[in-house]
């Protein structure tokens, strides 16, 4: 079986390819787990300068696999936790994270995007924060993080309708860098421009633009995990879990 992510460090420039394409990409716990080790072991490795996110097979990620994730724990406030493993990782990666997105970014595919230093998608990307329609609600810190980017009515629609949005909302959003046609090849170009930089002076820039904020952020990450967890164990989840597996609409008109 291939790996389900690869990782390949070249020239200072660690990427790590999310590399499931046949489920559209979609992370298991033990892609979790395995992400947040090549992040935690890159922010210790001086061989590593920027870490580079990407999907194989023209899609970048399509969230959690439903199927793995209902078997997973439903308490996501344990730090031992895989999916909360990988947040932390990210979320405090001291080197530079430049991410390379196309096809699709769902759920924590978007949101783990707050995360990165730089983002780059190709025009026909499609993103979706689709936590409402399953019962649940958002996670990551994207309820505080998407109203500071792109204003609390902006948020509110993305967040709270849950539907799809194109690669030049995401931009208008303060999602993304850019909308790119070569994501990976001006995600890449940009690794390469960060790798040349003093290395003691990125980092120290990195932690600056995000001391201020770090902290209530970190807050806000555990409050919506609590909040995440208690929905995963509500019958709203379970419904929209039955219904997509049913292949039939979902029906909340019976919920208060």
């Amino acid at each position: 079986m291939a790996d389900t992510i690869i990782a390949e460090l070249n020239n200072s420039v660690l990427q790590l390819s999310i590399n499931r394409p046949e489920r559209k990409n979609a992370f298991t716990q033990a892609m979790y787990a395995s992400l947040a080790e090549h992040l935690q072991q890159a922010a210790h490795n001086d061989a590593v300068r920027v870490v580079l996110l990407t999907g194989s097979a023209g899609l970048f990620t399509s969230g959690n696999d439903l199927e793995d994730f209902k078997k997973a724990p439903a308490d996501l406030t344990a730090t031992n936790n895989p999916t909360v493993a990988f947040m932390m990782a990210l979320a405090h990666c001291p080197k530079p994270v430049v991410a390379a997105v196309e096809g699709v970014a769902v759920g924590i595919g978007t949101t783990l995007l707050l995360h990165c230093d730089l983002v780059y998608a190709h025009p026909e990307t499609r993103f979706c924060m689709p936590f409402v329609n399953l019962g649940l609600s958002p996670e990551y810190g994207s309820s505080l993080l998407l109203p500071r980017l792109a204003g609390n009515v902006k948020a509110a629609e993305l967040l709270m309708l849950g539907e799809m949005f194109s690669a030049a909302d995401a931009k208008e959003a303060m999602l993304i860098n850019a909308v790119v046609d070569t994501p990976l090849a001006v995600a890449k170009a940009q690794c390469v421009k960060l790798s040349q930089k003093p290395p003691a002076a990125l980092r120290h820039s990195k932690a600056l633009l995000k001391a201020a904020l770090q902290p209530a952020l970190d807050k806000v990450i555990a409050e919506e995990l609590l909040v995440f967890s208690k929905g995963l164990q509500g019958e709203e989840f379970k419904e929209a879990v039955n219904a997509f597996f049913e292949k039939r609409p979902a029906d909340f008109s019976r919920f208060n």
